[in-house]
């Protein structure tokens, strides 16, 4: 797949400050055949009308964000609207569903709009609304035009969404088209903040649509529902949200983390409502397995319990597995980057980078963290890129004499694995497990 040179320096300029690139992930992607088939095959139950939702399951360092990144930028190429959010114990609390909506929508992203596509899907919507009605006799010059439009869609939305999108939604909706039309951008813009869950909208601006208030928490997935009606009427093949980071829940306070398991159960039941929407939450084996987790939560863990037979796990099941990164697949990443590397003398490059250093360089990195490959992919990749960057910079560089590999910028859990710690320390009511949580 041919890749653009903006999207080579964005995937090396994003490696060197320790994060996933957001473009071009499918040039250096290696070992995940079958977990990639997976996600396509969820992305097709999507495609085909199907609410559906996937947990992919693995230790720091599997790939969890590399692999949802990657099922975002698959989605996109194949006519989805997409939505990546990540877990945040300060603005996201999993049993406040509009914390969950204002992220999703905040993040929506298509491929012609990476980010903040709510106002584009919106206006690709009511496009089609309008030849619609065009091809079907009604005259676009005529006075009564813009009438008929909103007319439609009001029309269109109660039919898609069953009669379930609030009231306040097809206001705000009518509103905006009817600011749009005036030229008055602002005022609309206002309104689709509105809609994305801003609490920070002005009462003169609700005003104009004639609402008061702000998207609560009980509400909040009827409003999901109607931007998902909406995306697909606007074209594409439904909705695609990851959440990543899911086991950033582990380290909130007991009652905000019953709540929260509670919430993705409620999310995870009623997902066969949604129809072309594709929930995939990423989150550690101790997210999983741990009793402050699923596992604390019996109906969470009996819908989405993970299984092995004979030491293998089905990728179908409701948890799929990622393995953890070996000597052999990192070389293998690192040869993939050392060919994609933008350089006028690629075969310096390799004479310099070769392939005996990087074997080097990884048994120097896996060091640093007692042997234990699985947990140092990002702190790798940083360090080869640094590698690739000074030999194509200086050309007495040589990689072989350069000082060894110093361990820094370490997160919160890889500071603990390199102690020899576990990812959290047990707390005395974990044992307990939780109660059901009502709403």
């Amino acid at each position: 797949m041919a890749i653009s040179e903006r999207d080579i320096d964005i995937i090396f300029e994003r490696l060197r400050s320790g994060v996933v690139p957001e473009r071009g992930l499918e040039t250096f992607a290696v070992g995940i055949d079958k977990q990639r088939t997976e996600i396509q095959r969820q992305l097709q139950l999507a495609a085909n009308g199907e609410g559906a939702f996937k947990f992919l399951r693995g230790g720091y360092g599997c790939g969890k964000t590399f692999m949802s990144r990657l099922a975002v930028l698959d989605a996109q190429a194949q006519g989805f609207a997409t939505s990546f959010v990540v877990v945040s114990d300060n603005d996201l609390h999993f049993y406040k569903f509009d914390d969950v909506y204002r992220k999703v929508v905040q993040e929506l992203g298509t491929s012609s709009c990476p980010r903040g596509a709510l106002s584009d899907i919106i206006d690709r919507w009511i496009a089609r609304v309008e030849d619609a009605l065009i091809a079907g006799g009604a005259d676009e010059n005529s006075d009564g035009f813009d009438a008929l439009v909103q007319q439609r869609m009001e029309e269109e939305l109660a039919s898609l969404t069953g009669g379930k999108a609030p009231e306040d939604m097809a206001r705000v909706l009518r509103a905006v088209f009817t600011l749009k039309q005036k030229g008055e951008i602002v005022e609309a813009s206002a309104l689709l903040s509105w809609l994305s869950g801003s609490e920070n909208v002005a009462a003169s601006a609700k005003k104009v649509a004639g609402i008061k208030g702000d998207i609560g928490s009980r509400e909040a997935l009827d409003y999901l529902q109607g931007i998902l009606e909406i995306t697909k009427a606007a074209g594409y093949k439904g909705l695609v949200i990851v959440i990543d980071e899911a086991e950033t829940i582990l380290r909130m306070r007991q009652d905000v983390r019953g709540k929260s398991l509670n919430g993705i159960r409620q999310i995870c039941d009623a997902a066969d409502r949604y129809k072309g929407l594709l929930w995939l939450f990423t989150g550690t084996p101790e997210f999983f397995d741990a009793n402050r987790g699923v596992a604390g939560l019996q109906p969470l863990h009996d819908r989405i319990k993970f299984e092995r037979v004979s030491g293998f796990a089905n990728p179908r099941q409701p948890q799929l597995e990622l393995k953890p990164f070996d000597a052999q697949r990192l070389k293998e990443v690192a040869v993939k980057l050392r060919g994609l590397f933008p350089t006028s003398d690629p075969t310096d490059l390799i004479d310099k980078v070769s392939t005996d250093f990087i074997e080097r360089l990884v048994d120097k990195v896996t060091t640093g963290f007692k042997g234990d490959v699985g947990v140092v992919p990002r702190q790798f990749l940083r360090q080869f890129v640094n590698i690739l960057d000074l030999a194509h910079e200086y050309d007495e560089f040589d990689p072989m004499a350069a000082e060894g590999f110093e361990i820094n910028d370490l997160t919160f859990e890889e500071e603990r694995i390199q102690k020899g710690l576990p990812p959290y320390d047990e707390e005395p009511e974990d044992i307990a497990g939780y109660a059901p949580v009502e709403f």
